[in-house]
C-alpha cells in the first residue's frame, strides 16, 4: 500500500534498488546530494546533476523535463554516506517559470524497479521559491527511510547547495544552469500526431481558427498513482499555456502527444518454490538498449554482492575456528588428550558447516545469473554483443549511438564461466590503453612480440567496434604507426578505407598528426567557451576522433610527449580520444612525467589478466579483451559495410559541394 506522505512524515524503503519518479507541469531541473550523518555535502563531487549524472548508487537525469526518473540503488551508496536528498530546480534563461508558485505543484514518487509505489508526497506551499529539497533518503540504524522534506529556496539552486554545506555552491549551480540551457536548446520536441478522422483538435496556427476541443478536468498527482512518463529532455508547455510565439495550444488535454515508453517484458509465473525465470530486457529504461544496459549492471552488481558474501561468510568461518583453536591451545587442561582432539574437530565441523552453507547459497545465486546470463547474451544488440554472436551477420551502419559499447567481458575465479559484458558509456570520459608489456598476473604469450601483435590486434578489435556503433561520418580513426611494426594488425582499417588517412610513420608523421588534433582541440575549445561554435572553420572535420598510437614512445620527441599528454587530458571533452598501445617500461627514460598519462588511460589487456579493482567490494575482477574469433571474417565484413557508407557519404558531399 503506498504511503501519502506530508511534510516531515518518514517511511521505511523495503527495498534499496528504487526509482524516483518527479511528474510536473513544467520542465524542472532534477538531481541529488549525498551527504554524512550530518547531511553534509563536502564538495562538488557529491552532488550527481544534469552535468554530472552518475554517483555511486544514484543516476539522475541530463535535462530538465516535466516527467523525470532518477535510478537508486542504496546498497551501493558507500558507507560514509547517510543521506540522499533528492533537488528539484526551475531552468534559467529558458523562458519557463521563475517560481513554483506560478505552477503545479510538483509530484514525487518513490517506486520499485516495476513500478509499485512505496511512498508519494506533493510538493505543496510553495510561493516564491525556485528550487526545492523535495525527498531524503537516509540511513538509520542499518536501514533505509524516505522522507517528505519540501524545503523551498529563494535563492535558487546556490542557495540550497550552500545551505548543504557546499561553500561553491554558487559555482556549480551555474555549471547545473549553463548545462540544462544548453541540453534544452538542443531538444526539440516532437509534433503530436494527428488523429485520423478528428479535424476538431489541432493547434493554432497564425492566420487561421482553431477549434477548441472540449476541456476535460485535469488529474491531479494524488488521484493519478502513476504520473504520466515521457521521454527525458523534451520540454512540453503547460495545457492552455502560452507558446513561445504568443499563440495558444488547444489541444485537447487528456490527449497523449507522445507514445509513452514499451513496458518491459515480465517472467512467466515461477512454480513454487522455484525462482523466477529470467528474461531479456526486464530491468527499467526507456528503450530495449537501456533496459539491457541495465541489466547487465545489475548482473555485475548481483555477481559483486554474492561473492562478496560469500568471501566474508568464508572469512568469518575461519575467524571463527582460529579463536576456538586459540581458546584451546591456551588452556593446559584442554591443550592435549581427548578435549583437545574432540574441541578441535568441533571446531573444524563448524567451519566445514559454515563454509558449505555460503557455498550453497553462492551457487544458488550463480545458477540464477548463469540462467539470466544465457538469456540476456543472445539479446544484446551488436555494440554489446561479442564477436561471435550472430547479430554481426545482419550488422548496417546505425543512424544513431547506442548509450554503451562492449569492450570485453569480466568475470570472477568463484565462477568462471560466468561471463559479464564490461559496458562503458559512448562517448568515451577517459582514453584506453592496451598494455603490450607482461603483468604477470597470468600467463600470456611467452614471446614479447607476440604479446605486442596481440596487443595491436586488440586495438584494432576495439577501435573496429567504435566505428561500427556511430553512423557514417560521425566517427574517425587516426594511426601513428612510427615504425610501421603492426601493419600486418592495421591492414583491415588500411584496406576497408575506415581511415582518415594512412598510417602516420616516422617523427614526421607523428609531428604532423598531433599537431593536426591538438589545434582541432583548441579551435573546438575557444569556440565552445565563446559559444562561437558557428565561427569555427568549414574544413574542420567534427567527427568524433580516435586517436591509435602504437609502439609508443618510439619516433616521440619531448615536444610529441607533451602534446600527447594535452590530448588525453582535455580531448575527451571535446571528441578527441586516445588509444595507447604501448609497453609501460618501453617509457622508462622519460622518468615520472608519464606517470599521469598513464594513470588516466583506462587499461586494458590483450590477454586475460586479472588487474580491474573493485573498490567497493574489494574484488579482482578478470579481464578478457574482445577478441575476434580465429578464422572469423566478421571484421573485415564489419569494416566493409563501415567503409562503404564512409564513401558513399564523402561522394554525397562532394557532389552536394559541386552542385554548390
Amino acid at each position: 500500500m503506498t504511503a501519502e506522505l506530508v511534510r516531515g512524515q518518514n517511511h521505511p524503503l523495503p527495498q534499496t534498488r528504487l526509482e524516483i519518479r518527479i511528474s510536473a507541469g513544467n520542465p524542472i531541473v532534477a538531481g541529488a546530494t549525498l551527504g554524512d550523518e550530518r547531511g553534509t555535502v563536502h564538495g562538488a563531487e557529491w552532488v550527481a546533476h544534469p552535468a554530472s549524472p552518475q554517483l555511486a548508487g544514484i543516476e539522475v537525469p541530463k535535462q530538465a523535463a516535466a516527467a523525470h526518473r532518477l535510478a537508486v540503488d542504496l546498497d551501493a551508496m558507500p558507507e560514509h554516506i547517510h543521506r540522499v536528498t533528492v533537488l528539484l530546480a526551475l531552468p534559467t534563461g529558458v523562458g519557463g517559470p521563475a517560481r513554483f508558485g506560478a505552477m503545479a505543484a510538483p509530484f514525487v514518487a518513490v517506486t520499485g524497479l516495476d513500478g509499485t509505489e512505496i511512498a508519494s508526497y506533493t510538493i505543496t506551499d510553495l510561493e516564491s521559491e525556485s528550487a526545492v529539497a523535495a525527498l531524503e533518503l537516509y540511513r538509520r540504524q542499518g536501514a533505509w527511510k524516505v522522507r517528505a522534506i519540501g524545503q523551498g529556496y529563494a535563492g535558487g539552486l546556490a542557495a540550497m547547495l550552500h545551505d548543504q554545506g557546499l561553500e561553491q555552491g554558487a559555482d556549480l549551480a551555474a555549471r547545473i544552469n549553463e548545462a540544462v540551457a544548453r541540453g534544452m536548446a538542443r531538444s526539440v520536441a516532437q509534433p503530436p500526431p494527428r488523429p485520423e478522422g478528428d479535424g476538431r483538435v489541432r493547434t493554432a496556427a497564425a492566420g487561421g481558427g482553431t477549434d477548441p476541443a472540449p476541456a476535460q478536468p485535469q488529474t491531479s498527482p494524488q488521484q493519478s498513482q502513476t504520473p504520466p512518463q515521457q521521454p527525458q529532455g523534451t520540454p512540453q508547455q503547460p495545457q492552455g499555456a502560452p507558446a513561445a510565439g504568443g499563440s495558444i495550444d488547444y489541444q485537447h488535454p487528456g490527449r497523449r502527444t507522445a507514445a509513452p515508453p514499451p513496458p518491459p517484458p515480465t517472467a512467466p509465473p515461477a512454480a513454487p518454490g522455484q525462482p523466477a525465470q529470467p528474461v531479456a530486457g526486464d530491468a527499467s529504461g526507456w528503450s530495449l538498449d537501456e533496459r539491457l544496459y541495465n541489466q547487465v549492471w545489475g548482473m555485475f552488481e548481483d555477481l559483486a554482492r554474492t561473492t562478496a558474501a560469500y568471501r566474508s561468510a568464508v572469512d568469518f568461518a575461519e575467524s571463527r575456528m582460529e579463536q576456538e583453536l586459540d581458546r584451546v591451545l591456551s588452556d593446559p587442561r584442554t591443550r592435549v588428550g581427548p578435549a583437545a582432539d574432540s574441541a578441535r574437530a568441533e571446531a573444524r565441523a563448524k567451519q566445514t558447516g559454515l563454509v558449505e552453507q555460503a557455498r550453497t547459497a553462492l551457487d544458488r545465486d550463480l545458477a540464477q545469473l548463469i540462467a539470466e546470463a544465457e538469456v540476456v547474451e543472445p539479446a544484446l544488440p551488436y555494440a554489446y554483443a561479442r564477436w561471435d554472436s550472430p547479430v554481426w551477420q545482419a550488422y548496417q551502419v546505425p543512424m544513431e549511438v547506442p548509450m554503451a559499447l562492449r569492450l570485453g567481458d569480466l568475470h570472477l575465479p568463484e565462477r568462471t564461466d560466468l561471463r559479464i559484458p564490461m559496458l562503458v558509456r559512448l562517448p568515451l570520459e577517459r582514453g584506453l590503453w592496451i598494455d603490450a608489456g607482461r603483468s604477470g598476473s597470468f600467463d600470456g604469450p611467452a614471446d614479447s612480440g607476440e604479446l605486442r601483435r596481440l596487443s595491436a590486434d586488440a586495438a584494432v578489435a576495439i577501435a573496429a567496434r567504435m566505428l561500427a556503433v556511430h553512423p557514417a561520418g560521425e566517427f574517425a580513426v587516426r594511426v601513428i604507426d612510427p615504425a610501421g611494426s603492426a601493419a600486418g594488425s592495421f591492414a583491415p582499417l588500411v584496406g576497408s578505407g575506415v581511415l582518415a588517412e594512412p598510417p602516420a610513420a616516422g617523427a614526421q608523421g607523428v609531428s604532423a598528426v598531433l599537431a593536426a588534433l591538438t589545434q582541432r582541440v583548441d579551435l573546438v575549445q575557444m569556440a565552445i567557451r565563446s559559444r562561437a561554435t558557428d565561427a569555427l572553420p568549414p574544413d574542420l572535420d567534427t567527427a568524433e576522433q580516435l586517436l591509435i598510437v602504437h609502439d609508443f614512445p618510439h619516433g616521440f620527441d619531448d615536444r610529441a610527449v607533451t602534446q600527447l599528454r594535452y590530448l588525453a587530458d582535455e580531448g575527451p571533452s571535446v571528441g578527441v580520444h586516445l588509444m595507447m598501445v604501448a609497453d609501460r617500461e618501453d617509457a622508462r627514460a622519460y622518468g615520472p612525467v608519464l606517470d599521469p598519462l598513464w594513470r588516466s588511460l583506462l587499461r586494458l589487456t590483450p590477454v586475460a589478466d586479472d588487474h580491474l579493482a573493485d573498490p567497493w567490494v574489494g574484488h579482482a575482477w578478470t579481464y578478457e579483451p574482445p577478441m575476434v574469433p580465429p578464422g572469423s571474417r566478421v571484421l573485415g565484413q564489419v569494416l566493409g559495410e563501415v567503409g562503404r557508407a564512409a564513401q558513399a557519404l564523402r561522394a554525397a558531399r562532394a557532389r552536394q559541394s559541386y552542385g554548390g
